[in-house]
Order: C-alpha cells, then sequence, then structure tokens
C-alpha cells in the first residue's frame, strides 16, 4: 500500500483478502491472517487499506462521531495502556499481540465465529448496498472501511439517516475543477456551480422511484440560506430571477442554499444531499469495467472531446466524462439535450452494477467503494459510513425497472431575445411535483379512472374549445375561481369558462355537476383541474348545447394549476425514460 492508504500492501491486491465463510455465508475481510494479507512478516498489523495516512492532510470535517462504526471502542485498562505504547493507526481499533499475556480477560465462553484477534470487514447482503448518485454517475457501495474517505458540510438542516416514509434525496454535481487532470473543465474562476441536479424520490413502500433531472439554466428565485464558516454561522443573500445553477458555489453558498432552492421551487421537502466533482464520473465508470451508452449518429465533439461511432459502447474514465458533458453535438445542442445523455448514463450504470456482480464480486466491490466514498461530500445527518449504510440498506431494495428518470418541464425564456435560458412550465411541473409529492410513480401505476365510466368503457375526452363551465368560489383562498377561470383560458384555450363569484354554501371538497350528454367536456375538465372521481356529480338528465357544467372550488383547493388530487400519470410531454430501457440512444 502507498503512503496514502490507496492501492496494495507489498504484493497484496486487497480484493484477495476477501475470504467467504460458511458458517456466515458473508465474505470477510481478514486483515491480520497470519503471514497473509494484513500482516507483515513480523506478525504486526500492516495498513489497513483504504485508511488514508496518519501524517496526510484531511479534507473538511473528517472527525469520527460518536457511535460510528470506524470510532474508538470501550477499552479495558489493559487496552488502553496497549494504545499508549504502540503507534496509532487512524480509525484502526487497538490489537493484542498473540504473545501477550491475557491476564484480567474474562474466561466466559464467546460465541462460536471470528476471535477478538481477528479483525474482519463484515461483509453481508443487508451491509452493502446500492445508491443512485451524482454528475452523470449512479451507485455508491458503503460500508465501515471507507469512514475516513467521506466529506461532509453542516447546512443548518438536521434529518435522520432513515425514515420510515418516502426519502428524497438531491444529488448535485459540481464542476469545480478539484481533483486531478480536472483542470481544463468547469469555469476556471468558480468554485464550482450546480452543474447537474437530480431530486431523487424513493417511495415509502421502496417500490418504486423517481429520478428528476432539474435543468442548470432554469431562471428560479435562490432564496436567503444560512452557511457555517470558520467564523460561525452567516446568511447568504438569495437572488430574484437567477440562473439554478448559480445557488451552489457561488457568494459562498453552499450545497444547502441548493437544497432550499429545490424546496421552494418543487414544494418537495428533502432530506439528504449527496454531491461528486468530475472524478466520480470517471473513477465509477472505471471500477465497474466501462458503462455501456449508445449514439445515434457519429460524434466528433471539440468542446466535450468526445468522439464515438454511431451504435453501442462502453465507455469509461474521460470518455465516460467526456459523454456526460456533451450537448452540443446532440438534440438541440442544448443543456436539456446533455440531460438526456446524463439520464442514459445513470440508468445504464445502475443497471451495470446491480447485474454484473458488482456486489458480490469482492475486487470489484472494493475499487467501487474506494472511488465512490472518495469522490463524496454528504450532510451531517449520513455524514458516516454507519449512517450511509443504514440509509443504502433501506434503498437497496428498488429495482432498475421501477425507476423513471425524467426532466422538470421548461419553456423558452420569453424575456430573452437570444434564447439562453428557460422558465419553469407551471402548467406541467405543477401536477409532475404532487404526483411525487402523493408518492406516485411517474410510470403510471393505477387505471385513470377519471376517463372512465362505470363499466370501465373509456370516455373519450372534448376539445378544450368546447369546454363550458361556470366556475364558483365555495371555500377556496379570495379570488380562486377569476384565477381559475384566467388560467384556464389563457393556459389552456377553455374559453368558454365563466367567473360565476362566490357559491350560495361552503364546501369542503370541490366538485363538478354536468349533465349526461357532458361527460366528455367533464373528463377533460376533470383531467386539466386534477379532479378526484368522486368529485364528479353526474346528473341523471342531459344538459343541453348552452348549459355550462357547475365547478365549484372547496376548500381543497389551492390555486390553479395545482392538481386537487395528484394526477395518477405524468403529463403529455414530460420528458422521461424507465431505467430498465437498454435501447436509449442519443440522436
Amino acid at each position: 500500500m502507498d503512503t496514502h492508504g490507496r492501492g496494495r500492501s507489498g504484493d497484496v491486491d486487497p480484493a484477495d483478502q476477501w475470504v467467504f465463510d460458511p458458517e456466515t455465508g458473508s465474505y470477510e475481510l481478514r486483515l491480520n491472517a497470519p503471514d497473509g494479507p494484513g500482516h507483515d512478516h513480523t506478525g504486526s498489523p500492516s495498513a489497513v487499506p483504504g485508511q488514508r495516512n496518519a501524517t496526510g492532510g484531511g479534507r473538511r470535517r473528517r472527525d469520527t462521531e460518536p457511535g460510528d462504526i470506524s470510532g474508538p471502542s470501550p477499552k479495558s485498562g489493559d487496552e488502553e495502556s496497549e494504545d499508549r505504547s504502540r503507534a496509532a493507526v487512524p480509525g484502526q481499533r487497538s490489537r493484542r499481540r498473540a504473545a501477550e499475556p491475557q491476564a484480567g480477560r474474562s474466561r466466559r465462553k464467546r460465541k462460536p465465529g471470528l476471535s477478538r484477534k481477528q479483525k474482519v470487514l463484515r461483509w453481508g447482503g443487508g451491509s452493502l448496498a446500492l445508491l443512485l448518485v451524482v454528475l452523470g454517475t449512479t451507485g455508491y457501495l458503503v460500508y465501515q472501511h471507507f469512514n475516513n474517505n467521506i466529506d461532509k458540510v453542516d447546512v443548518g438542516i438536521k434529518n435522520d439517516a432513515t425514515t420510515d416514509g418516502p426519502v428524497n434525496i438531491l444529488i448535485l454535481g459540481t464542476d469545480a475543477r478539484s481533483g486531478k487532470g480536472n483542470d481544463g473543465y468547469g469555469d476556471r474562476d468558480s468554485k464550482g456551480h450546480a452543474d447537474t441536479t437530480v431530486l431523487l424520490h424513493v417511495a415509502k413502500d421502496r417500490s418504486h422511484a423517481t429520478a428528476l433531472s432539474i435543468p442548470r439554466d432554469m431562471v428560479v428565485d435562490i432564496p436567503d440560506c444560512p452557511t457555517q464558516t470558520d467564523e460561525g454561522e452567516q446568511t447568504v443573500p438569495g437572488s430574484r430571477g437567477a440562473r439554478f445553477n448559480e445557488s451552489l458555489g457561488q457568494n459562498g453558498r453552499d450545497p444547502g442554499c441548493t437544497w432550499r432552492t429545490v424546496e421552494e421551487l418543487t414544494g418537495i421537502k428533502i432530506n439528504h444531499f449527496m454531491m461528486a466533482d468530475f472524478n466520480a464520473v470517471k473513477e465509477l465508470s472505471t471500477a465497474v469495467g466501462g458503462v455501456e451508452v449508445c449514439v445515434a449518429k457519429d460524434i466528433d465533439d471539440k468542446k466535450s472531446k468526445l468522439k464515438l461511432t454511431k451504435g453501442k459502447h462502453k465507455v469509461q474514465g474521460e470518455d465516460a466524462l467526456a459523454f456526460v458533458r456533451t450537448r452540443g453535438s446532440v438534440g438541440l445542442g442544448s443543456d436539456l439535450s446533455r440531460i438526456e445523455l446524463q439520464q442514459q448514463f445513470l440508468s445504464s450504470m445502475f443497471r451495470e452494477v446491480k447485474s454484473s456482480g458488482s456486489l458480490s464480486n469482492p475486487k470489484k466491490a472494493w475499487n467501487l467503494a474506494n472511488a465512490a466514498t472518495d469522490a463524496l461530500t454528504v450532510d451531517t445527518g449520513i455524514g458516516s459510513v454507519k449512517k450511509l449504510a443504514a440509509l443504502a440498506s433501506d434503498l437497496q431494495s428498488v429495482s432498475p425497472k421501477n425507476i423513471t428518470f425524467a426532466t422538470v418541464p421548461v419553456l423558452d425564456n420569453p424575456n430573452e431575445t437570444v434564447k439562453s435560458t428557460v422558465v419553469l412550465d407551471h402548467a406541467k411541473a405543477t401536477p409532475l411535483f404532487e404526483m411525487i409529492k402523493a408518492d406516485k410513480s411517474l410510470a403510471g401505476t393505477k387505471k385513470d379512472e377519471n376517463q372512465s365510466d362505470k363499466k370501465g368503457k373509456q370516455i373519450e375526452k372534448a376539445p378544450k374549445s368546447e369546454v363550458r363551465v361556470d366556475i364558483y368560489n365555495g371555500g377556496g383562498p379570495i379570488g380562486s375561481a377569476q384565477q381559475t377561470v384566467s388560467w384556464l383560458q389563457n393556459d389552456h384555450g377553455v374559453r368558454l369558462s365563466t367567473n360565476s363569484g362566490n357559491a350560495p354554501a361552503q364546501l369542503d371538497t370541490t366538485t363538478l355537476e354536468f349533465g349526461s350528454d357532458q361527460e366528455a367536456q367533464a373528463a377533460t375538465l376533470a383531467d386539466l383541474m386534477g379532479l378526484a372521481k368522486s368529485a364528479l356529480k353526474k346528473k341523471s338528465s342531459p344538459a343541453g348545447d348552452s348549459v355550462p357544467m357547475t365547478l365549484t372550488l372547496g376548500a381543497d383547493f389551492k390555486a390553479a394549476g395545482t392538481p386537487i388530487e395528484a394526477p395518477d400519470k405524468a403529463p403529455d410531454g414530460v420528458q422521461n425514460i424507465n431505467g430498465d430501457d437498454k435501447d436509449v440512444c442519443a440522436k
């Protein structure tokens, strides 16, 4: 092993130290087998693979937390004396040489298995897991041996590592030039923007997940945010009408600022963040032996240095980074086209890790974990391998086929002549955010009951221009009826909608009353408004051509464009791909 604790110890490959224990059914890393891996020829412990040298420089906040597996364990007086008599190795617990007396030790029988002298890093199915992570990157294997690799940032939000509810993780890829070989990337004078941002939502029952990409060039309002500095807590002023990527690294903003910006944008509460740099793509793609990607045409991109012929390829290292950074040679040449490349890369790498034996191959798992944790920065809520492992174990059951990769819907900025930024498409984004908050899969998990009659027959929706409706405010915020009319007419072309003022009575829930001959109109309006089936009140008699339907906004109404009930499928036109789709090709 070299002086930084990375690589080999003598001629011993760290992965070759893994031994299968038939009693436990798990692989074990034996670091002190006599005259074998983990010992020098004298029998004394050698450096543990993956640990940093005791004299080496550390990165920010690499302190051991109480309760971490890698931290010190309670010692007897003899053990404390022994610790003082030998040089300390960061992250290792004290060991007792075989020749030393065992005076004062209990004679109680130990449980069958490994002795205390045998230092083992136990690797079982429940303690090694997969996390989807960053910058066109993918899964992170976490286990206790790499605790010192992890950077953490206190963003002023304290959440437990795991939860019984849904989990929302903000995945950040920064374009900072840190790391070997990255001098030519990103902004020379920047500490790193939010170059790639993915909001990963994992359902409460862990049956499905949504990875929602947020365009870096979207115009947003960045709120004020507290940051922790050497001088204490300071508040960084926000910025209205700024590019989203300026929420990180600019004016002293840390990941907590991006965290708060995303929460304000989507209304979705975030549990944790994970951030990595350019090296994560290069090292992780190499650790898994390459990631399969596909391009529908020959590409020779001068800016990203990507050069691929039409068809499928396995990319790793610099080629992998070039792939996720390419935009000028695909699609419309925008960041939105680049996002599609990153989603293809993410899903492919996720499948690669899950299916190629990375989790059961000790050497590959070792390399992957070392690359991942070395590139990883997280919040203090998951700022140790023990906490990360708990989170990973909780989320590991999600299958690639149940992951949907999507992009926040946007429109060209109407205030620009030369289009360089985009703005949120509220009509499509709002129901999308509501689906995530309601824990619904973007792939669609339920039949669209709003558009079916009692016999299950699909109802054909009427054109929006034919929808005739009177709107009353029966419990919504002041001005809700007029706000809804304006939204229907201006955003959706429902010209025959009318503000009828306040309803004669207050209602708890929004209702839509219509005649037996207005089912097609009701289906269209219910789809636009996100109405539940229970909100539809069909009369037994026909209404006729000139009689409008009656929509009464109840106390459950929040705002025009916000669905009363989250839809069961993503709005038309929302870009998305399935995590198990192997035929996606960049055009």
